[in-house]
């Protein structure tokens, strides 16, 4: 009954019974302190909040990933997309695509998926793929920090060492 009362307040509009509001209240009177000990704690300064297109707008070059951020050991990552890049995989990491700006297309062996802005796509690991962008596009990676952006593939195009930014 508890759990409804809480549910209730939140999803009623507060027309929730007296009754109810009564075990809420009581239900939500912290008793001793609740979270982590001191030890597992992180600082506010550990806390970072990103602003994507303030980052997007110090860079112009294309094809060139920069590092935005870090979830556990994946990389959330910024690129610029604009024409054809080469046909790669990669061996070991899945990779995420979500567009932020404009359109492109991860091309496959077995045909093409087409993104638009707020679409992602998650190409497997292990399989060949080709991003493809006729205009400009803003495009945040989501991948594990081992990703090199061209895969299986070492060409011009290849950033082993991305700039935090």
């Amino acid at each position: 009954m508890v759990g409804f009362a809480l549910l209730s307040q939140y999803c009623d509009n507060g027309t929730a019974t007296a009754r109810h509001r009564h075990r809420a209240s009581a239900a939500t009177k912290p008793k001793a302190p609740v979270g982590p000990g001191p030890s597992q704690v992180r600082t506010l300064a550990a806390v970072e909040k990103v602003n994507l297109g303030e980052k997007l707008a110090r860079f112009q070059d294309l094809w060139s990933p920069k590092i935005v951020g870090q979830v556990n050991d994946l990389h959330v990552k910024l690129v610029k997309l604009k024409g054809e890049f080469v046909w790669h995989h990669h061996e070991n990491e899945d990779e995420l695509f979500l567009v932020l700006r404009g359109r492109m297309t991860v091309q496959l062996p077995q045909g093409d998926v087409e993104e638009r802005e707020g679409e992602f796509v998650v190409v497997p690991r292990g399989m060949e793929h080709r991003p493809v962008a006729r205009e400009e596009t803003h495009v945040l990676l989501l991948e594990p920090a081992s990703t090199v952006n061209t895969g299986n593939i070492q060409d011009g195009r290849t950033r082993a060492d991305l700039e935090r930014i």
